[in-house]
């Protein structure tokens, strides 16, 4: 019978042995009451009969809410994944974000319950994060983080790594080019999702260019236009069912999330092929109009993101006289690549979808996901001429 409560295996060794974060969640668990884990990666612990997991989490907009979970909801694709994938006492884990990203956290409490080894490595440059994965198997990560860990890693490679999960963002050609140089023994899988959901697709080989992958095993997809379910190619909102939910939240709200009987949707927009790959196009509240036409930024992004030299990319609204409004990009990587990335953009997208504008900064605001702050992003560049 499979266990409803968290579990930390004695087997399993942490590093760095001083973090303050994975002591306070080992000690929870070992006095089997329910995590609460806070952005900043502060963790307490709630006396609870019932396992449940807290953890505050945002969106790019930066509003904190408090996802509350049944334990067992996450223990359930402990036990998919070590079977897919062979996981167990003999892993060495690794994680590039802070203890309050869900997915860090995620990685952590599999690793715990599966008996493996852990390597927390939030907080270290790049080049240090690099030197600190080489007993590594198993990375969890976000593109962002892994964009950073490639930029500075020149030709080194890391043969013992023999699987790569990439959520919170897509995987491009280049990003995936640059992994397989890294990691030539790993299996690079893409996995969508959110901190309400957990596993919603998983790729696999045969994922198409642009495509998520398919339904995590245990999930059914339902892509709707408005109320009624999608033809196949249609894009519509993704709806899904699945043993892996969250039960809802302990503070705060969303907007974007709705329930409809065992169905939960988080406003992602989407559309599945006739082999049933997802292809994700973006949340309906980020959607904007140009010029009387709908985009989304996460589309241009998506391209700007293949260009070698952006390290990371944002692409945010901006009030236009004209068009009603018009967007504009904002890189952190080398200003002499603006040229080439107008091109990019012109051919690859139509006109209106186009950024207008592009700023470079030497970083971006970052949210404890690993993902650019939207909200700030828009403050900053508002004065920017």
């Amino acid at each position: 019978m499979q266990p409803d409560r968290f579990r930390r295996s004695p087997d399993s060794t942490l590093w760095p042995a001083d973090d303050a974060g994975l002591a306070a969640l080992v000690a929870c668990l070992d006095a089997g009451g329910a995590p609460a884990v806070g952005r900043d990666g502060t963790v307490g612990c709630r006396p609870s009969a019932i396992p449940q997991l807290f953890v505050e989490t945002s969106g790019s907009t930066g509003r904190a809410k408090t996802i509350r979970r049944s334990q067992a909801s996450w223990i359930a694709s402990f036990g998919v994944n070590r079977d897919l994938f062979g996981l167990g006492a003999t892993d060495c884990y690794a994680t590039l974000g802070a203890l309050g990203h869900s997915l860090t956290l995620y990685a952590t409490l599999e690793a715990l319950f599966l008996g493996a080894d852990l390597r927390a490595l939030a907080g270290l440059a790049p080049r240090y994060q690099l030197q600190a994965l080489q007993p590594a198997t198993v990375l969890y990560a976000t593109p962002s983080q892994l964009r950073l860990l490639l930029a500075g890693a020149g030709t080194a490679v890391r043969a013992g790594m023999r699987l790569v999960m990439v959520g919170g963002g897509t995987l491009d050609p280049v990003l995936r080019a640059g992994l397989t140089r890294l990691f030539p023994a790993a299996d690079i899988r893409e996995f969508f999702g959110a901190a309400e959901t957990s596993f919603l697709t998983l790729s696999d080989p045969q994922t198409p260019a642009g495509s998520v992958g398919r339904a995590y095993p245990g999930v059914t997809l339902d892509i709707r236009d408005g109320t009624t379910p999608a033809a196949p190619g249609v894009a519509g909102e993704i709806w899904a069912a699945s043993p892996y939910l969250f039960d809802g939240y302990d503070s705060g709200d969303s907007r974007d999330t709705r329930r409809e009987g065992a169905f939960l949707s988080i406003g992602e927009m989407g559309l599945l092929d006739s082999a049933g790959y997802l292809i994700l196009k973006g949340r309906k509240t980020r959607m904007i109009r140009v010029a009387e036409h709908s985009v989304f930024p996460e589309d241009v992004e998506r391209l700007l993101a293949t260009d070698p030299a952006v390290t990371l990319c944002a692409v945010i609204p901006e009030a236009d006289a004209l068009r009603g409004q018009h967007l504009v990009a904002v890189v952190q990587g080398d200003p002499a690549c603006e040229g080439r990335l107008r091109t990019l953009c012109r051919a690859g997208l139509p006109a209106h979808a186009a950024p207008r504008r592009y700023v470079f900064l030497d970083t971006l605001p970052l949210l404890a996901a690993g993902k650019p702050d939207l909200q700030a992003l828009t403050e900053t560049v508002g004065g920017m001429p």
